[in-house]
């Protein structure tokens, strides 16, 4: 296991949105943003961006990380187009107000129909109910995550019905 596989998500968290040089096995190097690092195997997810809007994405594996350097802080502006990149184009469609809106109509909803509800702010604003099921944003039914089926199905069902009433 190498230094880099030794440290701590808190430790790999200051290489976020960064422009960083990755020294691997083999003599080879690897330049881009980080967009993220792998918690379980410490893989480095490379950003970086070309003509034409195009992004190419690299993945230097934990196991052969010998090195990360800074070369260049990222501003607001690149941390918004980090985050975006993996984010579904429905929900891009939809500013940040009506997120907000659509979150709390939909947390609303649940609560009236007595269904636990509860916000974790610290993950953008996805919705927890009953501790076993997530819901991201756009809070549509395609957005609903559980490993327990059954509830996943029917909380499906009931916000596929909610977002028809709406309408």
């Amino acid at each position: 296991m190498n230094d880099w596989q030794k440290k701590s998500p808190l430790d790999w968290e200051k290489y976020l949105n960064k422009m960083v040089k990755v020294a691997a096995v083999e003599k080879l190097e690897y330049e881009g943003w980080v967009v993220t690092v792998d918690p379980v195997t410490a893989s480095i997810i490379l950003a970086t961006f070309l003509e034409d809007d195009k992004v190419s994405i690299s993945v230097v594996l934990g196991h052969a990380v010998q090195g990360v350097e800074i070369l260049k802080e990222g501003d607001d502006e690149m941390r918004q187009q980090l985050s975006s990149l993996f984010t579904p184009e429905e929900s891009k469609a939809y500013s940040p107000e009506e997120l907000e809106k659509r979150k709390s109509s939909l947390k609303t909803w649940l609560e009236t129909n007595h269904i636990p509800v509860t916000e974790q702010s610290e993950s953008g604003g996805r919705l927890c109910v009953a501790g076993v099921l997530t819901i991201d944003p756009p809070y549509g039914p395609e957005e609903c995550s559980s490993s327990n089926e059954i509830i996943l199905s029917r909380v499906q069902g009931l916000i596929q019905g909610y977002l028809q009433k709406q309408q």
